[in-house]
């Protein structure tokens, strides 16, 4: 680009540096940007982040915060939409660009929501997963509960990748790898793909498969709690299963047995 011919750069509100891009399939990505010096925010919540359109006008979505809140860079994890407003272009960033993030961080899926209680269940679909990395690398986590359950169930094997690479890493983790010791159960399921478990989540727990599988009691009010963050379906199917087992749903404001991040269901 000639540089002295160039037009004035247009200057993004709220801009941060991208640092790092991982395409994990063809139609999920990552990626880490600078962390805003003055952003707080607490495990498990989201920020709104986007990019400037041709108008000049901001284009944002909600995105939860994959990266703990201890970290000096936020990640994102995403889907990659051919034709989407926003994900058809975000899929293009490359280390070194600006996107917008608006750093007033909120959500559901965080510690304060919850009474306490022995197990932590994380149940997620696709990159329902984000706000579930920032919880499992945060030492309060696992100070907080006995033993943490993530089962994420996704189409085919390959978009459990980023799931399975999180979980692989944390016992080398400096911070929660000691922590975690002995704590953490993996239950990853496929839908459209074989795998060594394969169906939705919601029939596993249904009929108890997931709890034959991993040794554990169905749940209960005073032993288990509750995450939920996916699709509409499974965000209604695992209430319902939540209420029949006697949970209660809660809010930052009211703690009780389980949450549901709806923030993403259109």
């Amino acid at each position: 680009m000639n540089v002295q011919n160039a037009a004035p750069a247009k200057i993004m509100p709220d801009a941060q540096i991208v640092a790092s891009v991982h395409h994990w399939t063809d139609t999920l990505f990552s990626f880490r940007v600078a962390r805003p010096a003055s952003l707080r925010f607490r495990s498990g919540e989201f920020v709104m982040i986007g990019l400037l359109k041709d108008d000049g006008k901001p284009l944002l979505r909600a995105y939860s915060i994959a990266s703990p809140s201890w970290d000096d860079e936020l990640e994102f994890y995403s889907i990659k939409v051919p034709d989407g407003p926003l994900t058809s272009r975000l899929q293009k960033i490359e280390p070194g660009d600006e996107i917008i993030l608006r750093p007033k961080p909120v959500g559901t899926l965080v510690l304060d929501a919850l009474l306490p209680a022995k197990r932590l269940w994380m149940i997620c679909t696709g990159t329902g997963v984000a706000p579930f990395a920032s919880l499992l690398r945060d030492p309060e986590t696992w100070e907080q509960y006995d033993e943490v359950i993530l089962a994420h169930t996704c189409r085919t094997n390959g978009e459990l990748a980023y799931g399975r690479a999180l979980v692989e890493a944390l016992p080398n983790d400096p911070l929660i790898g000691e922590l975690m010791t002995g704590k953490l159960r993996y239950y990853p399921t496929t839908t459209r793909e074989a795998s060594d478990i394969e169906g939705r989540i919601s029939d596993h727990i249904r009929d108890g498969r997931i709890f034959d599988a991993l040794g554990l009691p169905s749940w209960a009010q005073d032993t288990d709690r509750v995450m939920v963050c996916g699709n509409l379906a499974l965000n209604k199917d695992i209430m319902g299963l939540c209420e029949l087992h006697g949970l209660n749903e809660g809010a930052n404001s009211d703690p009780k047995h389980f949450v549901v991040e709806k923030a993403f269901i259109d």
